[in-house]
């Protein structure tokens, strides 16, 4: 089931970075939802900033599906092959798709996303204390 997962996400991760802009008619219309619903509470979020937390976003799953995959593999090894992805598209974009921004922060983005998603995976394996039981005085 992971497998399959990663493999959907890996289709949507190429779908996102690797084509041609998306545009208007492109199916984002709940993400335009939530960033009006943002900033009509009176959040501001800049073009940039969003940017910034969508590339955050957007490899979360990332760091998830491989530890998951991959479970004897430290953090340090998948946050540096998250990495080395987030360079591979980003020089994708750079030396083959003329229409598309090749730019250092989405390394920075997306690799921050990686570590979230390896962080959510230590945490949920971290066994849980049982409560110590009260002591009477």
């Amino acid at each position: 089931m992971t497998i399959a997962l990663f493999v959907v996400y890996l289709v949507g991760l190429a779908r996102v970075t690797l084509w041609p802009r998306l545009g208007d008619d492109d199916g984002f219309d709940l993400v335009r939802t939530v960033l009006g619903w943002i900033d009509s509470v009176g959040i501001p979020l800049t073009y940039s900033a969003t940017e910034f937390l969508a590339n955050i976003a957007l490899f979360v799953p990332f760091g998830i599906l491989v530890s998951l995959l991959r479970p004897r593999w430290p953090a340090w090894t998948v946050v540096a092959l998250g990495l080395a992805t987030s360079c591979a598209i980003e020089l994708a974009q750079l030396l083959f798709l003329p229409h598309r921004v090749s730019d250092v922060r989405d390394l920075v983005a997306n690799t921050l996303g990686t570590v979230v998603g390896v962080a959510v995976v230590l945490v949920a394996r971290r066994p849980s204390r049982a409560p110590e039981p009260a002591t009477a005085s």
